[in-house]
């Protein structure tokens, strides 16, 4: 799946994978405070981080695509925080179950060899 150009939300709280999309935009509306229907991609995953659900309305009807990885887990959002943006990068790197908090880390200042 592409997103280009769309702006992604990742939902940092696991969320109960059996919800389709119409308990997934109850969920972006209400627990989110966003419009499912703004043309914004929102992520979600399971308690596990091992299967992603990414809902996404396209301006005609509402995608709900699903990934489950078989080995490993997603590298998800700090609980802690609210809704936060992905760039295009950061998606890339998060749907091959690679670590997507990396692309933007900063080498320490006080490293020595």
């Amino acid at each position: 799946m592409n997103l280009s150009g769309v702006k992604a939300w990742v939902a940092p709280d696991p969320v109960d994978m059996r919800k389709g999309i119409d308990g997934l935009s109850q969920y972006v509306r209400h627990t989110l405070g966003h419009n499912p229907c703004a043309g914004e991609a929102f992520l979600f995953c399971n308690r596990d981080r091992t299967r992603i659900k990414v809902l996404l309305w396209d301006g005609t009807g509402v995608w709900l695509c699903h990934r489950r990885l078989h080995r490993g887990r997603f590298t998800w959002a700090d609980p802690n925080r609210a809704t936060f943006s992905l760039s295009a990068v950061e998606w890339e790197w998060l749907i091959r179950g690679v670590d997507w908090h990396r692309v933007t880390a900063t080498p320490s200042s006080d490293w020595m060899p």
